[in-house]
């Protein structure tokens, strides 16, 4: 079981590792460009819209993988082949909508994050990169819920690598500046999903079935489909809320200090959350297939197996942050003139960010066993109560402890996700449930 959990958990670690890698080389290639802090500025801006875009298309993995997952571990291929068809054709469609849609999303975007004609040129070049970067959404949940993570690594992998280079190649070889980042993008991420499809025929040529049109379009699986992935889209809009306004509330601190400590504390729990992630899509890939294979033993020892592995991953970065955080913090501060000061201050918040794995490490693998079980109404449900009470805790604290309260609501609000998916589930009866013959 520790073997089929690492199977899937360290491809995901390692793809979701390329992903800051990837930024930080683009901030760099920026940084070397005209006006280094204009252009890193505007990349900034730039990829938060993109950001934007594609977490909002992210349900398309999260609806797939479960769903998929079910019909392997029952070895129904005929509607695993469907589900192919199903995700990619709709991540196709949503893909052409956002380019036909480009000038209003682009004019409103840029209204609303205060562009400048620098962050214009680079969304109107970048937005082609959009459709293939939705159909691999689509693509990366079907391998995920057919138990295989390494081929959405090595695409990964190789779309960050080719980004890296090519936008060397544009920005350095051909002069054009944050738009040959861009385009370098564009580029990488069509040849990445060219590469998937590639990959997809090679590996799995014997699990695809011929399947009718009618198949796909099969009104019951359209409806379960988009059923799962309306829940989703609920849960994501709660998630991008918190963030943008952890963002937003810490810009309004009273000194620009407390707004730089809390992104850089908050980028810590970004690391903790993508090793973590691994196992809680190996727990989203595994539930499913055990789940369709009828197979409550292996599922329950699955879920007690990624506990330890997700509380372990959990205890790690704390030892790490509690002996090294001062030395972290101190690889972001380039001025270290306010190196002093910052370190000052992030000591009086760091204890958040040590009691923080502990309180998401579990709602983190929940997430994952949920979507494996196609439980997504519990999802979102409990991610609307745990949203709710992100901002009634901020809101009622802040007069009195300040920037302490943004903290306790955030630590609040993951710790809940996980205690109102549990006891929402009847303490995982309704999964274990599912899994009976």
């Amino acid at each position: 079981m520790n073997r089929e959990i690492f199977r899937i958990a360290v491809p995901n670690i390692i793809s979701n590792i390329t992903v800051p890698l990837m930024g930080i080389f683009s901030t760099a290639i920026a940084g070397h460009t005209g006006d280094s802090a204009a252009t890193i500025g505007a990349l900034a801006i730039g990829v938060s819209i993109f950001n934007f875009i594609y977490w909002n298309c992210s349900f398309i993995r999260m609806g797939t993988s479960g769903i998929t997952a079910q019909a392997f571990g029952a070895k129904d291929f005929a509607t695993t082949t469907a589900m192919l068809v199903r995700a990619v054709g709709i991540s196709a469609i949503l893909g052409i909508l956002v380019l036909l849609l480009q000038y209003p999303l682009g004019e409103l975007s840029l209204w609303m994050m205060n562009g400048n004609q620098m962050v214009s040129d680079y969304f109107y070049a970048r937005i082609w990169a959009v459709p293939a970067g939705i159909m691999l959404f689509g693509l990366n949940g079907w391998f995920t819920g057919m138990q295989n993570a390494v081929i959405p690594m090595f695409t990964s992998i190789t779309i960050n690598v080719l980004h890296v280079l090519l936008s060397l190649w544009f920005v350095f070889g051909f002069d054009m500046g944050i738009v040959g980042i861009a385009y370098a993008s564009v580029v990488a991420q069509w040849i990445g999903m060219i590469l998937s499809v590639v990959l997809l025929v090679l590996f799995f040529r014997d699990k695809l079935q011929h399947v009718e049109i009618s198949q796909v379009l099969d009104m019951t699986a359209l409806r379960e489909f988009f059923a799962v992935n309306g829940d989703i889209i609920i849960r994501t809009f709660c998630i991008v809320a918190v963030y943008t306004f952890f963002t937003a509330a810490s810009a309004r601190m009273e000194s620009d200090i407390v707004l730089a400590v809390n992104t850089m504390l908050l980028q810590m729990f970004t690391l903790f959350s993508y090793m973590n992630d691994g196992f809680a899509y190996a727990a989203e890939a595994l539930t499913g297939r055990f789940i369709g294979a009828k197979d409550e033993g292996s599922l329950r020892l699955c879920i007690r197996r990624c506990v330890v592995w997700a509380v372990g991953t959990a205890v790690v970065c704390i030892v790490i942050y509690v002996g090294w955080w001062q030395d972290i913090i101190s690889m972001f501060v380039g001025d270290k003139a306010q190196l002093a000061d910052i370190l000052n201050v992030a000591g009086e918040y760091i204890g958040w960010v040590i009691a923080i794995p502990i309180a998401a490490a579990l709602p983190f693998l929940m997430d994952g066993i949920m979507v494996g079980a196609t439980l997504t109404r519990i999802l979102r449900n409990s991610m609307l109560v745990s949203t709710l009470a992100y901002f009634t805790l901020y809101y009622s604290l802040h007069p009195f402890i300040g920037n302490n309260a943004l903290w306790l609501a955030f630590t609040a609000y993951m710790a809940l996700r996980g205690v109102a998916q549990y006891f929402m589930s009847g303490r995982l009866k309704m999964v274990y449930q599912k899994s009976k013959g």
